[in-house]
């Protein structure tokens, strides 16, 4: 009887990093059906706790939102939704309990596991791991009672280092009433509950250690007790804002790589962005995003430049206190139970009743009971008292050395988390994450940075000891370290092409996953290093026909065509028939073979693009159930990979699920910036929860930094434009139509679904029958001089030919709009033939001024309007022109009761105007 090996894995630590590594090795082998033996290696009782987590005092608080802290990247609102079964009224923005982040992650772990019904299984090892040697192939790991255990892999998570004490003098550190580590099981008890030496406590260190300090020794105080915190500048940390502020994600492209040029740079950004916001805090939240790109290109002279002179300064900035914690605080300072002073502690004195005079740079003399050392871990892994750690970078046969120190010994040297030795060798299998990456990455050491490395690491480490088969270009199955012989495309798709041709495809690939401009230049030039690049040809030939860009795409089809038969694979081949149906009959057969193919192919993401419906393509659909039930069965394929949440936050918005929408969209931007996909869904959820001024802030910051190649920047000035309508600040509309979406600016079909829209939304807004004043709408023929008429006369779908009639409407070309609706009623689709045809019916009364007739038409039709696709946002068109009519045609109390319903929905402050107007 054979015995089946199942691969090992030892992680080492089970604080919050180790956690997460085995929670993403236990979900990754769950998907891929591999069996698995996890090993955690930790003297901790539990898992999930560590120093960070495993306080139990209640006033100890997360230092990021609830909304910041999901274990699964994929799923943004997971922690909000557990802390919601365990906590009623928890909400995205509350700074949860440290302890409760603990319980969190062990019960996700162990739900994890009981998913995998015993496939994977994992082992707590109370111990500590003090010894790492490679041994044929793996890893033999010593433990502290001398025994030995073996595994495939190993992942060394031992978070961050104990405080440093380097500051104390001498007498101070043998002293038994200094407190090193605050955070060391019963240490701060001991503390509150002695009542033998003077009563006073001194903190060394300000910052988020000291606040939490604080608050436990403020309060059930010991009478007459004040605890004095000193550090040398005597600066408390920032606090969070009250209220959930947007991060504002900076386009670093052009940033240069030397420090100073970087510092400045950002100053701009900060000053940028809180010149537009009112708040310095998204700029610091979104340069975050960015800092491991910027410290990378920085060389190792202004790294430590960086270290002496300025982290100090970006630290205060980037952890901030929750509002809770600071308003507590502030209440102890001014009770003047706690005391904040700059200074330094300069000589110590044991006193004879037990604790310490203190004598310190300031000149104050003072008497504690305590001296607890609140100053934050060492920096120096080296000096962290780590049998481990010590271990990898010790000298072994020949000088060889497992791990090398990087920048200020802050962490070690890895490519992509895994060790590299002495001699430049990555062969050992073991690998780092969390904070033995800061010396490479400088952010590494929060949840959000963890989590992500910690589901990487599991794809890696899985696919070097339980590699999945693979097949090669020659049809070939094998399962081992094979090379694959083909190029693959962003998602790992092979692509039939030379390796420089696919590099210029997946460039045009790239491109139209962010929604920018170019892309068809890529696979023009991906076409010409390989003509014979089937693929290539079919992007063009999509883009020409989906998406109307200036391609030949009956050229392009025939060349994808012809190159597919001679070369193509499965994919390659159904994705050109996938176009060929899309090109001869979009709506039926196209529909139908597009759908079957990304059945069969759902990573292809030129196929995808094109059957969800987006700002860039129409989709295969516009019934909002089928295009959601479309995306979320996609989930499986994408994981957490930005593309996708990008797609599922607008979805989720679309259902009106606006929190995890904003929570999956933040989530796609933090790891790709540019993703117009995710800004589209975010500027639905900030229209559709009223947020106008952060919206406007924050689309102008994105369209100017991350936005400035997207080919679809009208729309999101439009989305801006609505923000400005609903404050009232029409003369922000004129401006920004004029220099954003006037033409030729914008031409084509966007110039009628954003400009002609945007124009006719205004007119019927504001304006007299308001008692307010617009100012004069810009003329709408100037659209309609610049458009292919066939757009308005002969539209092709119920979206394109509801923004025509508007337009025609905006015009008050009553002839024009009569034509429409008779060829709407032509139309075998509903949508079209009924919902439509009225709207233009309603449309002409309205220039015919009878508005009675008008709003009942529009009544009736309002209910099936969905039907014609498109956004809420977009849609809400003809709501506004139904409001405009109730209030022409006499009819004061449906407006008053629409407009109730709407400020229900969402705040407006023009809605409250017209309210009261009515």
């Amino acid at each position: 009887m054979t015995i089946e090996h199942r691969p090992t894995v030892l992680v080492v630590g089970a604080g919050a990093a180790g956690t997460l590594a085995a929670l993403h090795l236990v979900r990754t082998a769950a998907r891929r059906s591999t069996r698995v033996e996890i090993l955690l290696v930790d003297p901790a009782d539990r898992w999930g706790a560590g120093t960070a987590f495993g306080t139990s005092d209640e006033a100890h608080l997360l230092n990021v939102p609830a909304a910041g802290m999901s274990a699964l990247p994929e799923d943004p609102g997971h922690f909000v939704a557990w802390r919601r079964r365990t906590a009623p009224g928890a909400h995205p923005y509350e700074f949860a309990p440290r302890r409760s982040y603990a319980r969190y992650l062990d019960e996700t772990l162990r739900g994890a596991l009981l998913d995998t019904g015993g496939e994977v299984t994992l082992t707590h090892l109370q111990r500590s791991a003090v010894r790492v040697d490679p041994e044929g192939g793996g890893v033999r790991v010593g433990l502290d009672d001398c025994s030995v255990v073996r595994a495939d892999a190993v992942l060394v998570a031992t978070g961050l280092p104990a405080p440093a004490a380097d500051w104390a003098p001498g007498e101070l550190r043998e002293s038994a009433f200094f407190v090193p580590d605050p955070w060391a099981p019963g240490a701060l008890e001991v503390v509150r509950r002695d009542r033998v030496g003077p009563p006073d406590v001194l903190l060394v260190g300000t910052g988020l250690t000291m606040v939490d300090v604080a608050l436990s020794l403020g309060r059930n105080a010991r009478p007459g007790r004040t605890v004095r915190a000193i550090s040398r500048a005597g600066r408390l940390p920032h606090r969070h804002a009250d209220t959930m502020l947007l991060p504002v994600i900076p386009e670093t492209t052009n940033w240069g790589s030397d420090l100073r040029t970087i510092k400045q740079q950002c100053a701009r950004h900060l000053t940028q962005v809180r010149t537009a916001t009112g708040d310095w805090r998204p700029a610091v939240d979104g340069l975050r995003f960015q800092l491991s790109a910027l410290w990378d290109r920085l060389q190792e002279t202004d790294r430590h430049e960086f270290l002496a002179r300025d982290a100090s300064a970006w630290n205060r900035l980037r952890h901030r206190v929750p509002p809770s914690s600071a308003d507590h605080l502030a209440l102890l300072v001014e009770s003047g139970a706690v005391t904040i002073t700059p200074g330094q502690v300069q000589r110590v004195e044991p006193l004879p009743r037990g604790g310490l005079r203190v004598m310190s740079t300031d000149g104050a003399v003072s008497d504690v009971g305590w001296v607890v050392n609140c100053t934050g871990p060492t920096p120096d892994v080296l000096q962290a008292a780590n049998r481990l750690l010590d271990d990898l970078a010790r000298s072994r046969g020949g000088g060889l050395r497992l791990a090398v120190p990087s920048t200020a010994n802050m962490g070690f040297h890895t490519v992509d988390g895994r060790l590299v030795a002495s001699s430049g060798d990555t062969s050992a299998p073991i690998w780092v994450l969390g904070a033995l990456r800061r010396g490479e990455l400088w952010e590494s050491t929060a949840v959000p940075e963890i989590r992500t490395q910690a589901l990487a690491l599991a794809g890696t480490v899985l696919d070097e000891i339980a590699p999945l088969p693979r097949r090669l270009a020659d049809g070939r199955l094998v399962s081992g370290r094979h090379p694959v012989a083909r190029p693959r495309d962003p998602l790992g798709l092979p692509l039939s092409s030379t390796a420089e041709a696919a590099k210029a495809y997946n460039a045009g690939l790239e491109r139209v996953m962010r929604l920018q401009a170019g892309a068809e230049d890529r696979f023009i030039e991906a076409t010409r290093l390989d003509p014979g690049f089937a693929l290539a040809h079919a992007a063009l030939a999509m883009l020409g026909h989906e998406a109307g860009a200036n391609t030949d795409v009956e050229a392009s089809l025939r060349a994808a065509q012809e190159s597919a038969q001679a070369r193509g694979d499965d994919r390659e081949r159904s994705l050109v028939d996938v176009v060929a149906a899309r090109v001869g009959n979009p709506q039926h057969e196209g529909g139908t073979t597009l759908l079957a193919h990304v059945a069969a192919y759902p990573r292809d993401v030129l196929a995808v693009s094109a059957a969800v419906p987006t700002i860039a393509f129409s989709g295969v659909t516009d019934v909002r159930r089928e295009a959601w039930d479309l995306v979320e069965g996609l989930a499986p394929a994408y994981g957490d990979h930005w593309w996708f949440l990008s797609l599922l936050s607008f979805t989720r918005a679309d259902q009106s699920r606006f929190e995890e929408a904003g929570l999956l969209a933040e989530g796609a931007l933090a790891c790709e910036p540019s993703s117009g996909h995710a800004a589209h869904a975010l500027a639905h959820v900030l229209y559709e929860t009223g947020q106008h001024e952060t919206g406007r802030a924050w689309l102008d910051q994105w369209i100017a930094e991350n936005g400035r190649s997207a080919n679809h920047r009208a729309h999101f000035s439009w989305h801006a434009a609505l923000h400005e309508l609903a404050l009232g600040d029409t003369e922000a509309v004129r401006r920004r139509y004029y220099a954003e979406l006037a033409p030729p600016t914008v031409s084509g079909v966007r110039s009628l679904i954003d400009s002609a829209s945007l124009l006719w939304r205004w007119q019927v807004t504001t304006g007299s029958c308001w008692g307010l004043d617009g100012g004069p709408v810009p003329p709408v023929r100037a659209i309609l001089d610049a458009v292919d008429p066939a757009l308005v006369n002969e539209p092709e779908t119920p979206f394109a030919a509801l923004h025509a009639a508007v337009a025609l409407a905006a015009a008050g070309d009553v002839p024009l709009l009569r034509r429409l609706a008779t060829q709407c009623r032509r139309a075998t689709d509903p949508a079209m033939s009924i919902v439509v045809a009225t709207i233009c019916d309603a449309l002409r009364a309205v220039c015919e001024q009878q508005h009675a007739t008008a709003a009942g038409l529009l009544s009736e039709v309002m209910p099936r309007l969905p039907d014609v696709g498109g956004s809420a946002a977009q849609r809400e068109v003809i709501e506004e022109t139904l409001l405009y009519c109730l209030v022409h045609a006499g009819q004061p109390e449906p407006a008053r009761a629409l407009l109730n319903t709407r400020l229900d929905r969402r705040t407006s402050p023009l809605d409250d105007l017209r309210r009261m107007a009515v």
